[in-house]
């Protein structure tokens, strides 16, 4: 194995997660759960893929895609914040519905040529050791808007007057309103704009990390980790990129043990003569599965720093809007 291969593509496969990731955390910290980030990561993806088959154009494909997760992202909005429908409920219907129709309006695009984003390299950055080829050399233009938006979206939240709106929307919304603040507009806002970033983290896996390829594994659970990293880096857009980065920098490695397990002894119980890595292939979304669950309970929820509002929904007085 190639280390600074393998390190290399970590970072560019880690910038989908950090796109799905932060734009989860807007929407967390505005009070609403979106468990239905997966299924606009993939509609971002065949969006981005088929638009840029149309028109050669990958910049316009990016646009398609982002344009596609924010609109159903706004379905999500309405039915949980218009109609104060049940938010886990909504977002897994979300994720089947996004699922269903990317695998209809997909079907024939798999190893399909389309242009691709460009990469580039970042002159004097590129020259440091060691990290300079790993994490500026022959990058994708995506990964360096990753690069700053992480920033942004700290100091966004941290520390700008719309982000402590956006915080006190997440934490006491009648509060909030008491104050002025249209807590359903920035609801609307933010949840929109979660659709946005998990469309444009679909479109980067079909036009940046794996170009020339779309199929019903293209997103392959990313959009569970996603929503597992909101909640391991407590609701923080820097520890969420961070988790990211090591997320996709350790799986690769998985496929480096095919042949040391069996020199250890390992083997898959399960299929005789196939790798057992397939036990830490499963470790992950195990992960994500405990940490969800952790997330769920009330006094787990206070104690990790989850939004005090987050799933509930809000009703201004007793006219229930």
């Amino acid at each position: 194995m190639d280390l600074g291969l393998i390190l290399a593509g970590g970072i560019a496969s880690g910038t989908v997660l950090l796109f799905a990731a932060i734009g989860e955390i807007f929407a967390e910290r505005a009070g609403i759960l979106n468990l239905g980030v997966e299924g606009m990561m993939l509609m971002g993806a065949v969006a981005g893929f088929s638009t840029t088959l149309t028109t050669g154009n990958p910049w316009i494909g990016l646009v398609a895609a982002m344009t596609v997760g924010g609109l159903l992202a706004l379905l999500h909005a309405v039915v949980t914040i218009h109609l104060r429908a049940d938010q886990v409920v909504s977002g897994l219907a979300l994720t089947f519905l996004g699922t269903g129709l990317a695998r209809v309006l997909g079907e024939g695009l798999a190893n399909t040529n389309v242009a691709r984003l460009p990469a580039f390299t970042v002159p004097v950055l590129s020259n440091i050791p060691i990290v300079g080829p790993i994490v500026f050399r022959d990058q994708s233009v995506l990964v360096y808007v990753g690069f700053v938006l992480v920033p942004l979206a700290w100091f966004w939240i941290e520390g700008t007057r719309p982000g402590l709106h956006l915080r006190a929307v997440g934490e006491a919304p009648a509060a909030a309103d008491a104050q002025g603040i249209g807590v359903y507009r920035l609801r609307y806002a933010y949840v929109v704009l979660g659709g946005v970033l998990a469309g444009l983290a679909g479109a980067t896996i079909t036009l940046a990390v794996a170009p020339g390829w779309f199929g019903d594994q293209t997103v392959n659970g990313r959009g569970w980790i996603a929503i597992g990293l909101v909640i391991f880096a407590r609701w923080n857009p820097i520890r969420a990129a961070i988790g990211g980065y090591l997320f996709a920098t350790i799986t690769p490695f998985n496929l480096g043990l095919q042949g040391v397990d069996r020199i250890l002894g390992f083997e898959n119980p399960f299929l005789p003569g196939r790798s057992a890595t397939f036990f830490l292939d499963m470790l992950p979304y195990l992960f994500v599965i405990a940490v969800v669950i952790l997330g769920s309970r009330q006094a787990a929820r206070r104690r990790i720093g989850a939004p005090a509002a987050l799933g509930i929904p809000y009703v201004r007085g007793e006219r229930g809007r």
